[in-house]
């Protein structure tokens, strides 16, 4: 792989000659990051010309940064901590050695009568808030349950749940106990959950019944049954209540129902734990193998995430803080992430577009919310529909939009500005992988259009070509040269790290490559350009290839498949499916149908194909690797000796008709 041949065949971004929006001296002054340099300025001694100045002080001096922050932000502990990074070894960096904290202790120290924890709604309309008293009577209530049951720090919870205000209550109530968390959500099929819990070995399951989206009901209890059933060391269940009557729970074995797991009287007691205890187990999924189970630490989620709340979306205490994602989709983390700095969380289950594009911004309106994101095809799904937010809801509290999950396109800018407000655009880019971000935003710098404002606090990030050379104005892999705190622990169980090396520093040891092509502004923005690996994004979502590959072939007529995502650019993703059938098989309209049915079951319906096409052989490496990143480079326009050598394959005559489609299909990046 040549950078310097990426570099030269990627769209590039006419450089804005103005900003789009651009601070008032009222919302520098009373912006968090600004708080925050004055904090430093009057007790450390440290003045600061600008963000920049700003950021390379907070990667240059990590351990003075981080301390700095845990100040500043006075997580809750019993011993103050002297020492940040007491080794900056990557990975394996050590983080505030002999500290203690809880997750849950830098939540409830902002509990207050004056505003809500949790205001939710549903696709149908009906609302509700949690009182921050109510959120901890049954996050009281559930630790003790859990304890009951046997639950100690370190067993792991499986969460099988929706966005609802049961799961942040189950999710802090775990967290509390030194447990370990880990969710899927309810419309993942039966392989992909499988595949997720079955590597930890949870203790016990809490889980909903059933779920409502886009009108429909899905009954989601034999699912359950199966899981039950194949994971032997669940040992009791909490059923949820979606769809059914609680007492539904006594299918189960061992099984009770979220009512009698609330209704215990209790004190919530979080347990102090060590920094790196681990909080909960995430997953990204690559090109090969299960899904990646990430451990991250209590630490490192809290600092990570009051880093990213407060000072990069500018949350305060009191805010009504809204990010429209599913509890598979780490930035349902960080929208539980508000708690940490005093915000109200609003929780929305069911389907945004549902009954139309309209519903989200009514619910911003009427709630009143101020800091709102979503996926950029969100919003590239409000512009193609011709919503007009403005016409349907007040949006005049709101003053903050982001965007994650693919990038934003300049025309996603624009049409956020015009129909939605001149509000501060906040785009920001990260990973399941680390549980952050790496660039974002910060109210007092201007916002060009296409282009993230600034990389991060404490994110040491640069565009590196195939040497390992920093590039700047010229698109490069991304990569973080300096440890992070919420860096992984581990992947669980992966025998000396190995697989957690070969994920992130397999191409530039001990150095962070992150999988994005990235491009550094002179003016210190950044512009993502997609991925630099073969993972599926849909819509935010990552999944492995290797995934979809055991649904698909799991059929018998299917007997080879590839699949690559055309997500690119900010524009919206296309993903083509090729398929090798069984000898005299065609592929009809009903098989593509059997195809995507048995996607949409086993995955997502997120992970459904655009179009599936029926070739005589999948490229493959002489090591009979499916070459997915080659076929994705060459149906994005670069020249097929650019992206594939012969020699290195076992089927080299393969090519020629993907070239040829690559030919005719020259829509790809209109």
């Amino acid at each position: 792989m040549s950078n310097s041949t990426t570099s030269a065949s990627v769209v590039r971004l006419p450089e804005a000659e103005a900003p789009a929006w651009a601070p008032s001296p009222d919302v520098v002054g009373r912006a968090r990051i600004t708080a925050f340099q004055r904090w430093l300025k009057q007790e450390r001694g440290l003045d600061f010309a600008d963000y920049g100045a700003l950021w390379q002080w907070s990667v240059e001096e990590i351990d003075a940064f981080w301390l700095a922050l845990w100040q500043w932000a006075d997580i809750p502990t019993p011993k103050a901590p002297r020492v940040a990074l007491a080794d900056a070894s990557m990975p394996g960096a050590t983080w505030f050695p002999g500290v203690q904290m809880n997750y849950v202790q830098q939540v409830f120290r902002h509990a207050t009568t004056e505003h809500p924890a949790i205001v939710h709604r549903n696709e149908s309309g009906e609302t509700g808030e949690m009182s921050w008293a109510e959120l901890e009577r049954q996050v009281a209530s559930v630790a003790a349950t859990l304890r009951g049951m046997g639950v100690d720090r370190g067993d792991r919870v499986a969460a099988f749940l929706p966005n609802t205000p049961q799961t942040i209550v189950a999710f802090l109530a775990v967290a509390s106990i030194g447990a370990v968390w880990s969710a899927c959500a309810p419309d993942m099929g039966e392989l992909a959950v499988m595949d997720r819990f079955r590597q930890i070995e949870p203790k016990v399951l809490i889980a909903v019944d059933g779920y409502r989206y886009g009108g429909k009901a899905f009954d989601r209890r034999p699912l359950l049954h199966t899981l039950q059933a194949q994971l032997p060391s669940v040992e009791r269940v909490i059923l949820v209540p979606g769809l059914t009557e609680e007492t539904s729970c006594y299918d189960f074995r061992g099984g009770m129902t979220w009512a009698e797991a609330t209704a215990m009287t209790a004190a919530l007691d979080p347990e102090f734990v060590p920094f790196d205890h681990p909080l909960w187990i995430v997953y990204s999924s690559g090109t090969t193998g299960l899904p990646k189970p990430i451990v991250h630490s209590q630490g490192g989620i809290v600092l990570e995430h009051v880093k990213l709340t407060t000072l990069h979306l500018d949350l305060n205490p009191g805010d009504r803080f809204y990010w429209q994602a599913s509890t598979g989709w780490i930035m349902w983390n960080l929208q539980v992430g508000g708690l940490l700095a005093g915000a109200t969380i609003c929780l929305f289950d069911g389907n945004p577009g549902y009954p139309n594009m309209e519903t989200l911004w009514r619910f911003i309106g009427e709630e009143k919310i101020e800091v709102f994101g979503a996926g950029a095809a969100y919003f590239q799904s409000c512009l193609k529909s011709g919503v007009e937010p403005r016409a349907v809801a007040d949006l005049s509290h709101l003053r903050v939009v982001g965007s994650t999950g693919s990038p934003l396109s300049p025309e996603g800018y624009r049409w956020i500005l015009d129909h939605v407000g001149p509000v501060w655009i906040n785009a920001l880019s990260g990973g399941t992988d680390f549980a952050g971000c790496f660039v974002a935003g910060v109210p007092t710098l201007p916002v060009y259009l296409g282009e993230m404002q600034c990389r991060c606090l404490g994110a040491r990030v640069e565009a590196f070509d195939e040497t390992g050379q920093p590039l700047i104005d010229e698109v490069g892999e991304l990569v973080c040269t300096a440890p992070m705190p919420s860096m992984p622990l581990y992947f669980w169980n992966d025998k000396d790290n190995l697989r957690y090396r070969d994920s992130y520093f397999d191409t530039y040891p001990g150095i962070w490559r992150h999988g994005d092509w990235v491009r550094i502004t002179p003016r210190g923005g950044a512009v993502i350009y997609g991925r630099s690996d073969a993972t599926i994004n849909r819509h935010g979502i990552r999944m492995g290839t290797s995934e979809l590959y055991r649904a698909v072939e799991e059929l018998p007529e299917v007997l080879d498949s590839m699949v690559v995502d055309l997500e690119y650019l900010g524009r919206e993703s296309y993903m083509p499916l090729f398929v090798v059938l069984r000898p005299d098989i065609a592929l009809t309209p009903a098989l593509t149908e059997t195809i995507r049915n048995r996607i949409k079951v086993a995955l997502s319906a997120r992970h459904v194909p655009n179009d599936v096409f029926q070739v005589t052989a999948i490229p493959r490496t002489l090591s009979g690797k499916k070459m997915e990143l080659p076929i994705k480079k060459l149906l994005l326009g670069q020249p097929l000796e650019k992206v594939a050598n012969p020699d290195t394959m076992a089927n080299p005559e393969s090519l020629a008709w993907y070239a040829g489609f690559a030919h005719d299909r020259t829509t790809f990046l209109s």
